[in-house]
């Protein structure tokens, strides 16, 4: 159960395999994630690109972007026909208070629209009950899921070795895996996400799926994927300090999740170096160097041509 499904060899994760470069500091920004079932296929921009109103669509992704979130349209693992009932009830997934004791709610809507009344400020603070106040429908819960991106009209990198890890895991894990509309970074595809902590990962196998899910629910991630090949960081996190938090990570061992301040200080002279002072509640601390480096004749999207493309260096 623990290959990578295969791709072309001129696919852009394959090409980004080769050369070994890490994920650190690549996660895709959001201090909300927000989940809404739709089934079906997806077009390139998910939200406005399948049978899920093409207006509604816009509205949620916008309201949740304003706000400082994202919104996913995620389906269960399976074929996926066109057929679609608009009147069936769909599960809703909203993960918040990411930077501080992140919190998960789950429940079903009939209605999408009902989305549109989530009180947004409140996705970001420790306080679920606001959101379950305004919201009935949904209830907290201490289990964790994953969501696996495979939007194959995105890049087909997600659709090719997205759909077997994500089949495999969910068949491991019933209830708790979802497929999902693009995360970003398909260049590490197979990617994912864990929630509650909005915790991206990249280059899994099934295997490696279930162990980040399994830890998820423990409040940590496994330690194998804590390096930088596969931990792409945490979407509360700006990149410099998603990749400073990685590195130390790493070096330290540490798999806890919570407990970690990062303060990033820009270079006055160069615009790519970055420090990272990265610090625990027990103490511990370290300063992480940065740079982004350009890389020649690689792609970030299999849409895209051969090119320089940008990548975190730990200098």
């Amino acid at each position: 159960m623990s290959a990578r499904p295969v791709s072309k060899p001129d696919a852009c994760s394959v090409l980004w395999e080769e050369s070994s470069l890490p994920a650190a500091g690549t996660a895709s920004r959001a201090d909300f994630w927000v989940a809404l079932e739709q089934t079906g296929p997806w077009g390139r921009e998910a939200s406005v690109m399948s049978h899920l109103d093409e207006g509604l669509g816009a509205e949620l992704a916008r309201a949740c972007e304003q706000a400082g979130g994202r919104l996913l349209l995620i389906r269960r693992p399976g074929e996926h026909s066109d057929e679609h009932d608009p009147d069936a009830p769909r599960q809703v997934i909203v993960a918040g208070g990411l930077a501080g004791d992140p919190w998960l709610l789950e429940g079903e809507v009939d209605d999408p629209a009902d989305l549109l009344t989530l009180p947004w400020d409140s996705l970001l603070g420790d306080d679920p009950d606001r959101v379950t106040a305004r919201l009935p429908l949904l209830e907290e819960t201490r289990d964790a899921v994953l969501l696996v991106c495979t939007n194959g009209k995105r890049d087909v990198c997600c659709a090719v070795r997205g759909r077997p890890v994500v089949t495999a895991a969910a068949q491991a894990r019933p209830g708790r895996v979802w497929e999902c509309s693009h995360t970003g970074g398909h260049r590490f595809a197979p990617t994912a996400i864990t929630l509650p902590s909005g915790q991206m990962w990249g280059r899994l196998t099934a295997d490696l799926a279930v162990r980040a899910l399994d830890e998820e629910q423990r409040r940590r991630i496994p330690a194998e994927l804590n390096d930088p090949l596969h931990n792409r960081g945490r979407s509360c996190l700006p990149p410099p300090a998603q990749a400073g938090e990685v590195v130390w990570r790493a070096r330290s061992g540490e798999l806890a999740h919570g407990g970690v301040e990062t303060d990033v200080h820009p270079d006055a002279l160069d615009p790519d170096r970055f420090d990272v002072v990265v610090r625990h509640r027990d103490g511990r601390a370290d300063q992480v160097a940065l740079r982004r480096v350009t890389v020649p004749e690689l792609r970030d999207s299999c849409r895209k041509p051969l090119g320089p493309v940008r990548a975190w260096e730990v200098l």
